[in-house]
């Protein structure tokens, strides 16, 4: 069942959004858990390996509790289903990022994209799309990328 959104307004830090069903509130928490969704769907589907992934950066990003980090990833998938224009909407949530906000976010979108232990052009494809959506400089991405790689290959 798609909801249709009405009407969407930036409240501050929250995007809210009106439906026939009712107003819900998003969050810059909310813009990360669907932000790596997106990533990890690129591939077709969501790997294990990417929703433990997933699971583990929100937690210790957002200091959750597990089961906290799995129901916001949860309704970012439902949501992101229900209401098929809310990725778009969600982009009026990126200038309330900040730079180190943005460059978490890139981090965390690399790792979403190896988790698996696979290369999928389609998951670095979205990533790209997700990357331009948010006005993340080229700059910031590098910063990520190299974050990534200090992390990932230790003392080369």
């Amino acid at each position: 069942m798609n909801a249709k959104i009405i009407a969407s307004r930036l409240e501050g830090t929250k995007l809210i959004v009106e439906t026939e069903a009712g107003v819900e509130e998003y969050d810059s928490q909310f813009l990360v858990a669907a932000l790596l969704v997106f990533v990890a769907r690129g591939s077709g589907q969501i790997m294990p390996e990417e929703s433990a992934q997933m699971i583990e950066m929100i937690e210790e990003h957002f200091h959750l509790q597990g089961s906290q980090s799995l129901e916001l990833l949860t309704r970012a998938i439902s949501e992101m289903i229900d209401k098929p224009e809310l990725p778009r909407l969600l982009v009026d949530l990126a200038p309330t990022l900040s730079e180190a906000e943005k460059e978490n976010i890139a981090f965390m979108g690399l790792k979403v994209v190896a988790a698996d232990g696979h290369r999928h052009f389609a998951e670095m494809e979205q990533f790209n799309r997700a990357m331009e959506a948010l006005e993340i400089s080229p700059d910031i991405i590098h910063r990520a990328f190299e974050r990534y790689f200090a992390e990932t290959m230790p003392g080369t």
